[in-house]
């Protein structure tokens, strides 16, 4: 687009010169780009090469400028052209007036430019050759801005809340320097906003859309550009447009194909063990047309969560229309035995919702077992040692860390290798236990193996040692569970044994076990977890928890942990010793003896190593650390061994194994100026998370050496003053060896008061200034579940009975798994219930709670459930509960339909139909439903078991549920079994809760339907060729177009369903008979050579499905066989088939087709009279999934000079005779000559004598005309009177013989009726007479010329000597030609009369017919054929110049004949023009035959030996001369057939039984002149004569012209009425007295009224005046439908009775030219 500022008018000539070439006015287009510059390409026109169009651009006043415009001539011919220079002054050219250029020659014209004011200038020069003119357009223009700008611009497609942009080109295509500025709103925006451009300067423009709204956008933008400052500035516009849409995104699992089954809001990854990682991908997909940008969150709950134990790679994004982004979450987990929960929210900008991820994941650890749990190293000597292996095995999939509670560096007799290490997932590891006693005591030690993440397992170590000098019992395994049963029972071993024996409550049961001996079968057992044995064996009386009377210890040990850490430098020296004193007190009531373990080479020593302990004393022993080297770290745990000093027995048995003590201590011998190992050590976990509950928990952490050398640490209390009271470690201090690890166990209770963010515990390393950081969380939160919807939801109202469903979310906002529970009051559990009622709530997790509602009344519910909810870890605490108001209402719920009639239409039989009944719920309430269907067949002919008819109308979906003021469309499926109506009535009940109904049916809607099958009708027949003169009825007859109607009308069988082509079934040409529907269709007889007999039959598609119809040869349906199965003989039948089939003897065009419904379509059958004979051709008509009808094609060929008398059928019924008629009618029996002589006739009347004789010699059938003759081509009528005796069927077959021929037997038939009475129905009733009632509109014939708008006239029952009229109607098809149209009606014009007999119908036009029907004086059954005439001017025109120039070449070739001896030979001159019939009876029959050729006898043998040696051209040139010889014939008349059927009664039996009628024809009885009974003679040899001349001129005038005419207008009863009454007014006016009627046979005549000649008089100017309106109608002159318009009448005062003056105010009030609508 080209934007432009406009300047000054250009200046054009005054009175411009005027172009020879008529419409080329030079205009000037703005806003285009060849008007701002001049093209630089040639055009060719007209031959020529040159430039249309000149533009001065750079031009100033005062001076002359010249361009030249080059003229080539590259043509290949000499072209001279005419110039018209410019007729301005501003323009000029010096050319000549005629330019002549040679092919390939150019010719310059320079044309000069003298501007005089400063504006544009248009002007032409142009140039005429002998092909045409154009103009070469002179422009000059002055420079102004101009901008060159698209006309739109289409942005990208764009995702709501996001932007596309695009850039187009702002050129300054001027010669100036132009500023321009935008003008632009959201949601578009331009950049730069504005801007100078240069000439010939480009810009781009960026266009940025930022759409907030899902719409489509178009913005016209603005830019206004003009010299700068300027303030009038041009203005150029952009259509801006831009599509918006909402954005969308889905989560997929990768690992689901099924749209169904993919993950969207959940990602479950399972079992995970403790300390490792599983990642799980999804994938972000966007199947909206726009890219999505997105943002992946967690999404806030409210919940304080220390550390996600989930992480995703992906947080923000974008991702493109169709595609997909994948993302992986990992997921670690931190706490054992724990479930995971979280959500992640997807948003996109732009969408209307936001995504939820649901992440969840349960952690696992290790599980560790020993295969024993006491290991027993028996007796060993003094000094000696054994050893003894266990398994420790790892049955869970993760990996598991252990450490033994033990110093296996020789401070203890006792020793696990390896001491510390990991346990692969399900593996197993072999300890190897070492037993080196030093002291002959028996020792029992029970170790600890701490697991991380697990509680702690114990290992049982017994063994004795023996010296020589002592010998203690030896230790066993069932000693030890003796003393757990005394210890579990807190039995004292010294005070209350003895006790227990005397009363012999204590005895051994089966295994040799101490065992109370009412309670053999209890076994006690030890209600302590492994962490608090643990926490006993590490603390012993120091653990503040453990001070109770339940689990106090025999011996314990204060301090159990010493440091020696804290040596100065300056008194430490290699001699130089530090202790440190250890209590160990018995608990016991006995005395006790303690010997400490010595330890080799170690740099602890217990002074002194045994002493005795007095019962409930206690002793100190003094602990020295006396390092060997220096600069180094030590540890060690001492162990004492406690034993009864007297250790009682019972039975042998030894009941107190020795208890065992242990201090940890560590030490440093670094000097003060050497500097204490570096630490390299890691904690896993660095931050503890106690559960959230005032309970007792315990914690393990793996604190790992990473480092080659020791590593020692110890708790820094004076960080944490509280620690003490909140949390415990075990150990506080210890000696970890290079790349080995030492697992620490926490204790805490948290309280409420305890920082949420938790405290940090610091492990001092190396006795030095480095710490390692351990972070606790131990506090205690409230237990909080939120209820969605603030503790309150409400249901939509619920239909009473039924069940409305709603889901409900709980979540869990704490830290702290929780059991919950659903309370609901008993009177409210037949209202509400919820599923889940119970469950579990994991921290974090929301569930789903889905309710239930079943209202009983009509009413509103208040409802108040209660959720109680509690710590899993501890069921018996207390419970909280949540309180939710539900409220809830009933009400009466409907359905119904919108429509209560569904009509489906016309259905295929067999076929299926898929409806949607649209079922409308306008109530408050859901409503759930049971639907059923009831089926009925309307037709009353139809008989069927409504129990075993199967049902035609299925329901997808027979149960569901519609929301409230809500539609839902029932799909269904119809199927018909059969032809008929159906009438489904659909019923449906509501149903309860249970799901079953609660009311009885109630009728929703009923649906229509008919089950019809593929059907054809043929509606009209039309005859050509040598059948062209045959009636209508006659061609119906010859093609038993009745039958075939009915069998196409027919029901189908189920197999024709299926089909829907007919298949090939034969294996021989001639095709098996497999139909049972066989019909004859005759082509009639005529001679051979003669033309063809054609036969059109208009198919008329009479139902409401389309039809696919073929014709099939018996070729089409012939199996294709084998070359080697052809036997290669033919039958006679098939040799027949043949010859039809190779000489194309039948013809069928066209041969298969498709009709819609209501379509027609034309279908030509053609027979050949080829070769004489009979010729039988079988051709299948099928309909696809209808009838399959076998048509038996027959022809007939004659012999030129054999009589032939053809019968359209050998059976004919006559019309119904009252058996009381006096005057039965006569009736007609057609007889055809299709044969080329005349044919004589003879009836066999001896059957009829013989009838009549049995009959009491009464005639009840007589031949009138049993003799004749019919004329070739002609058809005669049998004339018969049928008088039945009774009332009966009567049964003649009667010869009828043919002289030079075969005689044929016809059978006719007649029903005899009873006396009909005036309660009788219709007595006058004849199918040949009435016509058939008009339901298809007639549609022309291919290649008809003219239509008649009624093929058949019937009027029904009449009397005699009456008259009737009807209008017909003659259009002319064509388009550009007339047509001449003439009516056949010498042979029946006694009866019929047709106005106007001929005439000439111009293009397009239709013409007006008027016939007149007057019954004879006898009662007769009337089947009367009338023709029309046609031929078009064309033709008539080509004859015309034909005849001319035969005329013109016959005068040429006259000569005389002088010879005087030749005798006159007979006949008609060759200048005399033969006698023919006259013009419309067909082809011209000449008086004479053709002359023979003039030549002498003896000469012709000269001559033919001459024409023997004829060379081709001259046998060519004879031939044409032969030809030209001819005279031309006359064109043959194309002709339409009227059938005129009329039924006529005597007045004494037709006005009794029809007087409603008889008004109709009461003043007709005495317009129509009555007749004798005609001659019997047959109508084919008798001429018609002239009608009975008039009696009188004034009858001639009053009757023949007046009331003539039309006729049968009067068949209004009211109309004749009033007629009546218009006759009883005074005459205004007198004509001469007509002569009196001839006497009449009929007496009912002479009673009528005479006849008033002012009534006739105006029924004949209302006759015309209905004629010319029907006549304007169908010019579409008049239109007859149209709304009546109001005529303002003048007052009735001013009125008059006068006829003159009405009519003088009627013209007034139409003067006009208005005519009343609708008259």
């Amino acid at each position: 687009m080209l934007a432009e500022a406009r300047g000054p008018e250009p200046l054009t000539s005054r009175a411009p010169w005027k172009p020879s070439t008529p419409g080329k006015d030079i205009k000037r287009q703005r806003g285009g780009k060849n008007q701002r510059k001049a093209s630089s390409q040639r055009s060719c026109l007209f031959g020529l090469e040159l430039n249309l169009e000149l533009v001065w651009e750079d031009w100033e006043l005062g001076m002359e400028f010249t361009k030249t415009l080059v003229l080539k001539n590259i043509h290949s011919k000499l072209q001279k052209l005419h110039v018209r220079p410019p007729v301005s002054k501003f323009f000029s050219a010096t050319v000549p007036q005629i330019i002549v250029l040679s092919p390939g020659t150019s010719f310059s014209i320079p044309i000069c430019f003298r501007p005089v004011q400063r504006c544009e200038y248009e002007d032409c020069i142009e140039l005429q050759g002998k092909d045409g003119s154009f103009q070469v357009c002179l422009r000059a223009i002055i420079p102004c801005h101009a901008l060159e700008v698209p006309d739109s611009v289409l942005l990208p497609l764009c995702a709501v809340e996001n932007s596309s942009k695009t850039n187009f080109l702002l050129k300054n295509v001027s010669k100036l320097q132009t500023c321009f500025q935008w003008k632009c709103t959201a949601p578009f925006q331009l950049s730069p906003e504005h801007g100078l451009l240069k000439p010939s300067q480009e810009c781009p423009i960026t266009v940025i859309f930022r759409p907030q709204e899902a719409l489509v956008y178009q913005q016209q933008v603005s830019c206004r550009f003009g010299e700068e400052g300027d303030e009038a500035k041009s203005c150029c516009n952009v259509l801006l447009q831009g599509l918006a849409k909402y954005p969308f995104i889905q989560l997929r699992d990768p690992g689901t194909t099924d749209e169904k089954e993919q993950c969207g809001p959940e990602l479950h990854f399972g079992s995970v063990p403790i300390g490792q990682s599983l990642q799980k991908p999804f994938d972000i997909f966007n199947p909206s047309p726009v890219t999505a940008s997105f943002s992946l969150s967690r999404s806030s709950s409210g919940l304080h969560l220390l550390d996600s134990e989930f992480s995703c790679d992906v947080t923000r994004g974008k991702v493109a229309p169709g595609g997909s982004l994948r993302a992986f979450v990992t997921y670690t987990p931190a706490e054992v035995d724990t479930v995971s929960v979280e959500y992640l929210s997807l948003k996109c900008r732009g969408a209307l919702n936001e995504t939820p991820l649901k992440l969840i994941g349960n952690s696992v650890g290790p599980k560790v077992s020993l295969t024993s749990s006491v290991l027993d190293f028996g007796c060993v000597e003094e000094g000696g040692a054994v050893v003894e292996t266990v398994e420790l095995v790892n049955s869970a999939p993760v990996e598991a860390f252990y450490q033994w509670d033990l110093d296996c560096t020789g401070n203890s007799v006792f020793s696990i290798q390896p001491a510390s290490g990991t346990v692969c997932p399900h593996g197993h590891i072999t300890l190897k236990a070492v037993y080196k006693p030093t002291q002959p005591i028996a020792h029992h030690r029970r170790v600890t193996c701490i697991v991380l993440h697990r509680d702690p397992i114990f290992l049982d170590l017994i063994g004795t040692c023996h010296s020589e000098l002592r010998q203690p019992v030896i230790l066993k395994p069932e000693h030890l569970v003796l003393y757990k049963l005394h210890w579990c029972r807190r039995l004292d071993p010294q005070d209350e044994l003895t006790a227990v024996q005397q009363e012999n409550s204590v005895g051994l049961d089966r295994e040799g076990m101490l065992c109370s001996v009412g309670e053999q079968s209890h076994r006690a057992q030890d209600k302590r977890t492994p962490m608090e044995e643990y926490y006993e064996s590490c603390l012993g009386c120091m653990d503040p928890l453990s001070c109770s009377s339940l689990s106090f210890p025999h011996v314990s040990v204060e301090p159990s942990e010493l440091l020696f850490n804290h040596k100065l430098a300056s008194s430490f020296s290699p001699t130089s010793t530090s202790s440190q004193p250890v209590s160990i007190t018995n608990h016991t009531g006995g005395k006790l003896s303690l010997v400490w373990t010595a330890g080799r080479d170690s740099p602890f020593t217990v002074s002194p190593l045994s002493c005795d302990l007095a019962p409930l004393k206690s002793t100190s022993f003094r602990v020295t650390y006396d390092p060997k080297q220096l600069n180094t770290l030590h540890g060690a745990q001492l162990e004492c061994f406690a034993y009864c000093k007297d250790n009682p027995q019972i039975e042998g048995r030894l009941l107190c194994p020795p208890w065992c003590v242990t201090v940890r201590v560590i030490g440093h011998s670094f000097q003060q100026s050497k500097e204490h190992f570096l630490p390299r050590c890691s904690l896993q976990p660095p931050r503890v998370v106690f559960p959230a509950l005032g309970v007792l928990s315990y914690r393990t952490v793996l604190f790992r050496n990473c480092g080659d050398l020791p590593l020692s640490f110890c708790l820094d209390h004076s960080s944490t003053p509280a620690l003490g009271e909140s949390v415990s470690v075990v150990p506080t201090c210890g000696l970890i060896p290079p790349g080995k690890h030492q697992i620490l166990t926490l204790r805490s209770t948290p309280s409420e008061d305890g920082p949420k963010h938790g405290f940090s515990l610091h492990l001092r390393l190396n006795a030095a200034k480095d710490t390692k950081k351990l972070t606790v969380v131990s506090v205690v939160e409230k237990l909080c579940i939120s209820l969605e919807g603030d503790k309150r939801f409400r249901f939509q109202p619920t239909a009473v009975g039924s069940r409305t469903r709603r889901s409900h979310h709980i979540r869990n906002l704490g830290r702290v798994p929780l059991r919950f529970q659903w309370s609901i009051p008993e009177p409210d559990q037949q209202l509400i219930f919820v599923e889940p009622d119970a469950g579990e709530l994991h921290p974090n997790e929301s569930s789903v709670q889905i309710w239930s509602f079943s209202p009983l009344y009509e009413k509103t519910y208040t409802l108040k459930p209660t959720l109680s909810f509690w710590p899993i870890q501890t069921p018996g605490c207390n419970k909280s509960h949540l309180t939710l108001e539900v409220v809830g209402s009933g009400s009466k719920g409907l359905i119904e339909a919108e429509k209560a009639v569904v009509d489906v239409g016309d259905i295929l039989v067999g076929s299926c139909r898929a409806i949607q009944v649209p079922l409308v719920n306008n109530s408050p309430c859901p409503v759930s439903f049971c639907l059923s269907v009831q089926q009925m067949l309307l037709d009353e002919d139809l008989t069927y078991d409504p129990g075993t008819e199967p049902k035609a109308l299925r329901l997808d979906c027979e149960r569901g549920t519609i929301v409230s003021h809500s539609k839902v469309l029932l799909r269904s499926t119809v199927r018909p079994h059969r032809r008929g109506r159906y009438l489904w009535t659909i019923s449906y009940q509501m149903l309860n809760s249970s799901g079953t109904v609660s009311c009885p049916p109630q009728a929703v809607c009923e649906v229509r339907a008919k089950g019809v099958f593929p059907t054809l009708r043929v509606i009209d027949v039309c005859g050509g060729g040598s059948v062209g003169r045959l009636s209508k009825g006659h061609l119906w007859k010859l093609f038993s177009v009745d039958s075939l109607n009915e069998h196409m009308l027919s029901n189908t069988s189920p197999a024709g369903l299926a089909d829907r082509t007919t298949t090939r079934n034969s294996l021989s040409s001639c095709s098996s008979v497999f139909s049972k529907a066989m019909l004859d269709c005759n082509f009639s007889a005529n001679p051979m050579n003669s033309e063809p007999s054609i036969f059109e039959l208009m198919f008329h598609n009479p139902g409401s499905i389309p039809v696919d119809w073929a014709f099939l040869f018996p070729a089409d349906q012939q199996l294709e066989m084998e070359y080697w199965a052809e036997t290669g003989e033919f039958s006679s039948t098939e040799l027949s088939q043949m010859k039809v089939k190779d000489n194309q003897l039948f013809f069928i065009s066209p041969r298969s087709g498709t009709l819609l419904p209501g379509q027609q379509r034309a279908v030509h059958f053609t027979y050949s009279h080829d070769f004489v004979g009979t010729d039988r051709f079988p051709v299948t008509l099928k309909l696809s999934h209808g009838r399959e009808i076998l048509l038996k094609l027959q022809g007939l060929t004659l012999e030129k000079d054999t009589p032939c008398l053809h019968f359209a059928s050998r059976q004919h019924v006559f019309t119904s005779v009252s058996i009381e008629d006096c005057a039965p009618p006569k009736q007609v029996y057609e007889l055809n000559n299709c044969g080329a002589v005349p044919v004589r006739y003879e009836v066999d009347v001896s059957a009829l004598a013989q009838m009549k004789v049995d009959n009491f010699n009464h005639p009840v059938l007589v031949c009138l005309n049993p003799e004749g003759e019919v004329l070739p081509g002609k058809t005669a009528m049998l004339e018969w009177i049928f008088s039945p005796l009774e009332a009966k069927m009567y049964h003649m077959d009667v010869s009828i013989s043919v002289q030079g021929g075969d005689s044929t037997l016809v059978r006719f038939e007649g029903c005899g009726l009873d006396s009909p009475t005036l309660a009788s129905a219709k007595p006058f009733k004849c199918s040949d007479t009435e016509a058939p009632e008009p339901c298809v509109k007639r549609v022309p014939f291919p290649g008809q010329v003219v239509f008649l708008s009624e093929d058949s006239v019937s009027f029904g029952n009449i009397p005699i000597c009456s008259q009737s009229s009807r209008i017909l109607f003659l259009t002319n098809l064509t388009h550009t030609d007339s047509v001449h149209y003439k009516w056949d009606e010498q042979s029946y014009q006694q009866v019929v009369q047709i106005h106007p007999e001929k005439g000439v119908l111009r293009p397009e036009e239709s013409a007006l017919c008027v016939l007149t029907f007057t019954s004879t004086d006898y009662p007769t059954c009337y089947q009367i054929d009338v023709i029309c005439q046609m031929i078009q001017e064309k033709a008539m025109t080509q004859h015309r110049d034909a005849l001319q120039s035969w005329e013109e070449e016959k005068e040429r070739r006259q000569f005389t004949l002088t010879d005087r001896n030749l005798t006159e030979i007979p006949g008609v001159p060759m200048d005399e023009e033969p006698v023919s019939v006259p013009w419309g009876k067909g082809p011209p029959l000449r008086k004479y035959k053709t002359l023979p050729p003039i030549f002498a006898r003896g000469r012709c043998e000269t001559v033919g030996s001459i024409c023997d040696k004829m060379t081709r051209a001259e046998r060519r040139a004879q031939r044409e001369t032969t030809k030209s010889s001819r005279r031309p014939e006359p064109p043959r008349p194309a002709l339409l057939h009227l059938g005129v059927t009329a039924h006529s009664h005597r007045p004494l039996g037709y006005l009794p039984h029809l007087p409603d009628r008889s008004s109709e024809h009461r003043r007709r009885f005495q317009s129509v002149e009555p007749r004798r009974p005609e001659s019997t003679e047959s109508s084919a040899s008798r001429p018609a004569g002239p009608p009975p001349a008039a009696h009188g001129p004034e009858r001639e005038v009053t009757v023949r012209v007046l009331t003539s005419l039309l006729r049968g207008i009067l068949e209004d009863p009211a109309f004749i009425l009033s007629l009546i009454a218009l006759s009883s007014r005074p005459i205004t006016y007198h004509l001469p007295p007509p002569p009196p009627p001839p006497p009449s046979d009929c007496p009912a005549f002479s009673q009528l009224a005479p006849e008033h000649a002012p009534a006739d008089l105006s029924e004949g100017v209302l006759l015309n005046t209905l004629q010319n309106l029907m006549m304007e109608a169908v010019r579409g002159e008049l239109v007859l439908t149209a709304h009546p318009r109001a005529v303002i009448l003048p007052p009735v005062c001013t009125r008059t009775r006068k006829m003159s003056k009405t009519t003088v105010e009627e013209s007034e009030v139409w003067k006009d030219g208005d005519k009343p609508a609708g008259t």
